[in-house]
């Protein structure tokens, strides 16, 4: 064991044996000085004093009801005064014409109902017949003798113009045979020809035709 554990032991003993000594001191103030007291008080003579109940004092009488006033009556107020002015009519005029007053005039009379427009009548178509262009009714005009020992043929197809008589005005040559001398046959040979006009209405009027020319050696 050093010298440092034995310091420490020795303060250990010491702090224990001053713990001891506070504890036998405090027991002995206290053994000595309670039991002092507690004698002292058991000498003194004990007082007894007797506490008579508090009686509650006696109840008051209730307090009389208050008077009862009576209501004033409530003030009197006087009605406001109207004055109501009457309205002042005013004075009636009367005049007296001795002009008797004109009659009343009646409306006029309602205008009649427009009547209703007249169906629209579809404009008259007149009535057309064609001219009657018939090959037996015409001579056939003769063979051309140059076109003969040419042996020229061909059919021409001839417009013409037909008066109001049925005869021929004007021709031309619409489709050629090819030969000029056959044409110029056909054209005469028409201009000798006569047919039944076109009509309007049953009335003859001018119209074109046509007919055709066959020329063939037999």
């Amino acid at each position: 064991m050093n010298y440092a554990e034995r310091s420490e032991s020795g303060r250990r003993m010491s702090g224990l044996m001053i713990v001891l000594l506070l504890h036998v001191v405090v027991i002995y103030a206290l053994v000595h000085g309670l039991a002092r007291k507690i004698v002292d008080v058991v000498r003194n003579p004990l007082e007894t004093k007797i506490v008579e109940e508090v009686k509650p004092p006696p109840d008051k009488p209730p307090p009389p009801p208050p008077p009862k006033l009576a209501q004033p009556p409530p003030p009197f107020i006087p009605p406001p005064e109207v004055n109501i002015q009457a309205p002042q009519s005013a004075p009636t005029i009367t005049a007296v014409t001795p002009v008797r007053p004109p009659e009343p005039v009646p409306p006029p009379a309602a205008p009649p109902a427009p009547a209703p427009p007249a169906p629209a009548v579809p404009p008259r178509v007149p009535v057309r017949v064609g001219a009657v262009v018939l090959g037996r009714d015409c001579e056939k005009p003769a063979y051309p003798p140059a076109s003969l020992r040419g042996n020229e043929t061909g059919t021409v197809l001839l417009n013409f113009l037909i008066d109001l008589n049925g005869q021929v005005l004007e021709s031309k040559v619409e489709r050629s045979s090819g030969h000029r001398r056959l044409d110029e046959a056909a054209r005469a040979g028409l201009s000798l020809c006569k047919f039944k006009p076109a009509t309007v209405d049953g009335k003859p009027e001018k119209t074109w035709s046509r007919i055709e020319y066959e020329w063939r050696i037999e």
